[in-house]
């Protein structure tokens, strides 16, 4: 893939762009539009991407640790086996988005929206999900070990087989 390092992209319209297995590691992605975009196995560590705009875009098997993605709207994303480790996320859409086996441990989530997302055996280890939407979520399988879903909405969202210790918030009656 192309070698985007640093790169300052911000402001740009980069829809439908290919960029697979691209090196964008610590660029400026903030206010850029990605939608329909492929990212798949593309290196985006330490990204700044202010409302990013990643709508129907696909970031399967992605890096994306200690990125700075505050508001970043994304929802039907393609996330499966992504890895967002530590990021900022606050407020992030990612309605009806497939996070299967991704990443998010110590990642801030607070007052993301993954309404109606599809999350199995996703590990949110250590993550702060504090009023989260996580309405009819499908978490089953997942790690919540240590996270905080304080003030979380969570309805009909499932749990089956989640893993909770430690956790804040979750829902212990499953």
């Amino acid at each position: 893939g192309a070698d985007l390092q640093g790169a300052d992209l911000s402001n740009m319209d980069l829809r439908g762009a290919n960029f697979k297995g691209a090196n964008l590691s610590g660029a400026n992605l903030n206010h850029t539009s990605l939608r329909g975009a492929n990212l798949d196995g593309a290196n985006l560590n330490g990204v700044s991407g202010y409302r990013l705009q990643a709508y129907r875009a696909t970031m399967r098997g992605a890096k994306v640790r200690d990125a700075k993605l505050q508001g970043m709207q994304a929802e039907y994303l393609f996330a499966q086996g992504a890895d967002f480790s530590e990021s900022d996320l606050t407020g992030a859409n990612f309605a009806f988005s497939r996070f299967s086996g991704a990443r998010l441990q110590g990642s801030n989530l607070s007052f993301s929206n993954f309404e109606i997302a599809w999350l199995p055996k996703a590990d949110f280890q250590g993550a702060n999900l504090h009023g989260a939407n996580l309405q009819e979520a499908k978490l089953g399988l997942a790690n919540l070990a240590d996270a905080d879903l304080t003030n979380s909405r969570i309805h009909y969202a499932t749990f089956e087989g989640t893993y909770m210790e430690g956790c804040t918030g979750c829902p212990f009656d499953w």
